[in-house]
């Protein structure tokens, strides 16, 4: 995976609109789905009575809800607009992999093991990217100096590491 730059200002518009669009229809569908459930299958309350113990159809409706919007992520994830709010799910994802292995891999760096140091300057680029689109200022500049850290042992190693050499197959000799 290559990192890319990518609009911030766009990216937050789409990515906070597909998170407010999840949500209220996350909702608004396990609602609809409970009720008909409980229309359809449920026990008809008494006058005066205690519950009546439809707990299971209305979890089934947010069941439901889920994986209609699990259809549809499935589906808008393909679509140009959504490209940007993909390729940083893709990359945290990503990031996350790398990170169960991170103090495997910073070892082999430590060795000058040149794939690790790859995987390391891919993966501290790639946080430094998304703590950028996130407005993530708090922890960026511990990732800066992770940056200059691994850059100084890439230096004294004297091998040359571009980011976009990575692959995720080389996590694999981790």
């Amino acid at each position: 995976m290559k990192l890319v730059t990518i609009n911030k200002s766009q990216y937050r518009s789409v990515n906070n609109q597909v998170q407010i669009g999840l949500v209220a229809t996350l909702a608004i569908l396990s609602v609809i789905f409970g009720q008909l459930m409980i229309y359809f299958f449920g026990v008809k309350p008494l006058p005066g009575a205690e519950a009546t113990g439809n707990f299971h159809l209305n979890f089934t409706g947010v069941i439901l809800a889920l994986m209609v919007c699990s259809l549809l992520i499935r589906n808008l994830r393909t679509k140009p607009k959504f490209y940007e709010v993909y390729y940083v799910w893709q990359l945290k994802q990503l990031q996350n992999k790398i990170y169960r292995k991170l103090k495997s891999v910073q070892q082999a760096a430590k060795d000058n093991n040149r794939d690790a140091l790859v995987i390391l300057s891919f993966y501290y680029q790639s946080l430094a990217l998304v703590y950028e689109l996130d407005n993530n200022t708090l922890t960026i500049s511990n990732v800066n100096n992770e940056l200059e850290k691994l850059q100084q042992c890439i230096d004294a190693a004297g091998v040359s590491v571009d980011a976009d050499e990575f692959t995720p197959e080389m996590l694999q000799a981790f």
